[in-house]
């Protein structure tokens, strides 16, 4: 029964995705084994969405997002959900700018709801471990965190990688 709880604590009961904990537990392990990037995505003007259309309709994009963002990662990696409209993932695809070119098209396609096609755009920020003087997972994130803001920043192209320098 706890064993169960515990389990269950560790999902998002509306995505299904790992929760924060869950997911950076697993991460940790999966970056000391694989050559991999840390992505965090965020739905824009989401608060707009859930106003405009309703709690449902905001629900189904977050539902929708992670989905479209699980099938992205499929054997190559794995999603979260950090919270409100706050996704992440960990992946070793191995043509990095074809995926998160693949990864942006499929996200910000419309999603449907009761009949309707609610439009979607989200920010995508990347970190490759690789790339940091200091191969950890907090600095994966922290770089990754930097791209996406900095996506935020520009019209048009929502996908932004880090880069250390």
């Amino acid at each position: 029964m706890l064993t169960r709880r515990l389990a269950a604590a560790r999902r998002d009961p509306l995505t299904g995705l790992r929760t924060r904990a869950g997911w950076t537990a697993r991460a940790e392990r999966y970056i000391r084994r694989n050559d991999s990037a840390v992505l965090l995505i965020d739905l824009d003007d989401f608060k707009h969405l859930n106003d405009t259309h309703g709690h449902a309709a905001g629900d189904a994009a977050l539902i929708a997002t992670a989905a479209r963002l699980t099938a992205w990662c499929g054997r190559h990696g794995f999603a979260g959900r950090l919270g409100g409209d706050e996704f992440v993932a960990v992946h070793r695809h191995p043509d990095y700018s074809r995926a998160l070119a693949d990864l942006a098209a499929a996200l910000n396609a419309p999603v449907s709801y009761l009949d309707r096609e609610l439009p979607v755009s989200v920010s995508v920020g990347s970190c490759r471990i690789a790339d940091l003087p200091l191969q950890t997972l907090s600095d994966a994130l922290s770089g990754a965190d930097a791209a996406m803001y900095a996506a935020k920043g520009t019209s048009g192209r929502r996908t932004r990688r880090h880069t250390h320098r």
